[in-house]
């Protein structure tokens, strides 16, 4: 049996029959509970689904500016400038301790004490531009031979520094150093003076100033032939024809 309304009127077949209604729409079956509390669970998963969607609606509004292209660019350039500059703030100061200019040690005199230069007592006051090569202990003092061509070549002499228990004259004929004079600091007054942890060379002028004190880089060595060459005046430039080097009186 058919039911119509007049206002806006609506047919329902509501014999059961599974058959169509007289608008032409599908079937549809119609399930009405009981008991209200069965849609419970219905109700929890859909507000479940609510929370999330809100959830991601906030995550990518808080997350939308980084993830532009206008944010992303210049944030990944700050950190590529931070990371160069942090590299070259390293290898400055690496550099730095590796070839020691060591403030405070240069311009001034050596100490005023005595040591034996090659077996003779000597003031150290007394040795003039020339080099220096101060030997710690247990030197392995790779750069040592290297040093010794380098003053040479640069006509300076060179004189290698033992501290107390250093078997210097033993090291000298090992390394084959010709022309090396050996020095005993029986006062440790280099060694005092400079602490030398690895082979230190210390560069005297001809006026008895200090000009130097250096170590070397470990990938390179010594590499001072050009600062030697200007410890000893040449011949002509400003009258100081010979160099006090050899050992004085104490």
């Amino acid at each position: 049996m058919n039911v119509a309304a007049h206002a806006g009127e609506m047919r329902v077949n509501i014999g059961g029959d599974p058959g169509r209604d007289d608008y032409g729409l599908p079937p549809v079956d119609i399930e009405v509970p009981d008991d209200a509390r069965e849609l419970d669970r219905d109700v929890q998963a859909y507000h479940r689904e609510l929370r999330a969607q809100r959830w991601r609606r906030r995550t990518r509004r808080l997350a939308g500016p980084l993830i532009r292209d206008g944010m992303v660019l210049p944030l990944l350039a700050g950190c590529l400038a931070l990371t160069l500059l942090a590299g070259t703030l390293l290898t400055v100061f690496s550099g730095a301790q590796l070839t020691v200019r060591s403030p405070g040690r240069t311009s001034q005199r050596l100490p005023n004490a005595t040591v034996l230069v090659d077996g003779q007592k000597a003031s150290l006051r007394h040795l003039r531009g020339l080099v220096l090569a101060l030997v710690p202990p247990r030197c392995k003092c790779q750069d040592l031979r290297q040093l010794a061509t380098e003053a040479v070549s640069a006509a300076v002499p060179f004189y290698v520094v033992g501290a107390r228990g250093v078997q210097i004259a033993a090291l000298i004929k090992q390394a084959r150093l010709r022309d090396a004079h050996a020095v005993e600091d029986t006062q440790d007054a280099l060694t005092s003076a400079y602490h030398p942890a690895i082979l230190t060379a210390v560069l005297v002028r001809i006026d008895g100033s200090v000009a130097d004190v250096v170590e070397p880089d470990p990938d390179k060595g010594f590499q001072l032939t050009s600062e030697l060459r200007s410890l000893v005046p040449h011949p002509g430039g400003t009258g100081l024809a010979t160099v006090a080097a050899g050992p004085a009186g104490g």
